[in-house]
């Protein structure tokens, strides 16, 4: 289904909700990645300068990094129950960054070509089961001890050819046939894996992994480590009395695989195959007028898109060692893609993964898993008041009521009132507030104040 947004030709983001001007003539576009200083032109554009124009990507980055010592110093500080009522902890956090990636992955192919692959959850699937039965042994020609980075690309290599065989088809056809033909193959998919019993002994729930995951350099022992609630820890690390827990190695090694991934989305969309693949959104006819043939450059974004589907994919796989049809193949999986982009902005890149955590951050504060408002309110509230009724009605009963379950009733709220309200997703918003790329204008804005 092709998609554009005549109001804001823009696309393209380097991280921070930035996008590409395009100018679908066939001309290359301006970039705000080509917006550097006038000494880049005469050979003198230095590190510091290229450090000063990605600054805002550098904090991004930090406050990923940081996140997980800030969180354990509030959480143990006099404000802990609030932190674990309004803050997602890092379990989230990971669901954040593997989701997140996927959310990219769906957005590099719907958000710059304009084709909304419906049938996402695929790629994602197919890696993820990949990785598991090869680590269970039921896949001939890998060894069951094949190191899981392996599996990770070649898992994902499998999405791409995938990939190019539904390309192979639907891209000869456009609007929302293309959306169906891709749903449809998904939906196949799905139930054809759900009634397999060579994958598990209950297809419908789906198989285990009966190994471990390392993330890491294959074969080398000591740089690599073990992800998931029982992975690698580290206590006293490196003698200074500094712990660190399996769910926070898990979220740092996941952390920098999806940070590499989504580098190379960015440089892909930066380069002029990405430029292409916006005059496509934009102007297909005549983006072929030009010359372009369209179909190969359509065929060959779908396998990079779904290349990093399935890198989420076995990532989720690998941590979660745990998999299901319901939570690979179904294709209420892509939705999830499609709602955090929008939220965060579809054709931003960097947006999927801030709808992500919004989305994340809403859920995990409307739920009871591991905090809430609902669990946070019973606390801080004296009994006496909760069990006072009015008109037969408690104050408990009204908090269980709104409350508890109903993170799904507020999370579609939300998402009708982005689409109403917020159309461009919260990046491609502050980029139009601030009035331009957000890489250029955050720190301009700020050297205002300063002055």
């Amino acid at each position: 289904m092709a998609i554009s947004d005549r109001s804001s030709p823009s696309s393209g983001d380097d991280g921070t909700g930035d996008r590409t001007e395009t100018d679908t003539t066939g001309t290359e576009p301006d970039t705000e990645m080509d917006e550097q200083p006038e000494a880049k032109s005469t050979g003198a554009y230095s590190l510091r300068d290229h450090i000063r124009n990605h600054r805002v990507h550098a904090l991004v980055v930090l406050a990923f990094a940081l996140y997980p010592l800030i969180h354990g110093m509030l959480a143990a500080s006099p404000v802990g129950s609030e932190v674990n009522a309004f803050l997602p902890g890092l379990t989230f956090m990971i669901i954040v960054l593997y989701m997140g990636l996927f959310a990219m992955s769906f957005d590099f192919i719907s958000g710059y070509t304009g084709y909304l692959s419906f049938g996402h959850a695929a790629f994602y699937g197919t890696s993820a089961y990949f990785v598991v039965l090869v680590t269970n042994g039921n896949v001939p020609f890998f060894p069951e001890t094949t190191p899981f980075m392996i599996l990770l690309v070649v898992g994902s290599t499998l999405a791409m050819l995938l990939a190019f065989l539904i390309g192979a088809v639907s891209f000869r056809l456009t609007g929302v046939y293309f959306a169906m033909i891709t749903l449809g193959v998904a939906q196949v998919m799905y139930e054809g894996i759900r009634n397999w019993d060579y994958v598990a002994v209950n297809p419908q729930e789906g198989p285990t992994l009966d190994e471990s995951a390392e993330i890491g350099i294959p074969f080398v022992e000591t740089l690599s480590v073990e992800i998931g609630r029982f992975g690698d820890s580290f206590t006293d690390l490196l003698g200074l009395g500094i712990d660190i827990s399996a769910t926070t190695v898990s979220y740092y090694a996941i952390g920098l695989v999806v940070l590499l991934s989504y580098l190379a989305m960015q440089r892909i969309i930066h380069s002029p195959f990405g430029r292409v693949m916006i005059a496509i959104r934009e102007n297909e006819a005549r983006a072929k007028a030009i010359g372009y043939n369209t179909y190969w450059y359509k065929m060959v974004a779908f396998g990079i898109s779904a290349f990093f589907g399935g890198v989420a994919g076995a990532l989720f796989a690998g941590y979660a060692r745990a998999i299901s049809p319901e939570n690979t193949y179904f294709f209420l999986v892509t939705a999830d893609a499609l709602i955090t982009a929008i939220i965060g902005g579809l054709g931003t890149l960097a947006g999927p993964l801030f709808g992500t955590a919004f989305h994340q951050w809403l859920e995990d504060m409307l739920s009871t898993d591991s905090g809430g408002i609902a669990l946070y309110l019973r606390d801080v509230i004296p009994e006496s008041v909760l069990e006072a009724e009015v008109v037969g009605i408690s104050l408990e009963l009204l908090i269980n009521a709104a409350l508890d379950g109903r993170a799904p009733l507020y999370l579609g709220i939300v998402f009708v009132l982005f689409v109403l309200f917020v159309p461009n997703g919260i990046l491609g918003s502050l980029r139009d507030r601030l009035g331009g790329t957000v890489a250029d204008r955050l720190p301009e804005h700020l050297d205002r104040y300063r002055r």
